[in-house]
């Protein structure tokens, strides 16, 4: 099993904007086998960070997602949104292996 944890930079002004384009997302990992555990947006102290995560049942999983995600409509459509409004100033992304006991 593996949790992907995305921390963006968002333009504080388009919180709304990202917000709708996490909306598109979840379902859209669940689709491709994965397990969203939501966004997080600010709240209290910076105004411009946002959080993603999700897990996958390992790392090939993951990345058959992220090939296959080029090619949906669903997908692309969410990608444009995203272009489109420029809520995302930047990101990054890590992997996470959970322990639960």
């Amino acid at each position: 099993m593996v949790t992907c944890y995305l921390k963006y930079v968002i333009d504080p002004k388009k919180v709304n904007e990202f917000e709708q384009y996490a909306k598109l997302w979840i379902p859209l990992v669940e689709k491709f086998g994965g397990q969203h555990h939501g966004y997080f947006l600010p709240s209290e102290g910076s105004n411009n960070i946002a959080l993603a995560l999700f897990t996958f049942p390992d790392l090939k999983t993951y990345e058959e997602y992220r090939i296959d995600s080029f090619k949906d409509k669903e997908c692309l459509s969410a990608f444009e949104y995203a272009k489109e409004t420029d809520c995302i100033v930047s990101y990054e992304r890590s992997f996470f292996r959970p322990i639960f006991e």
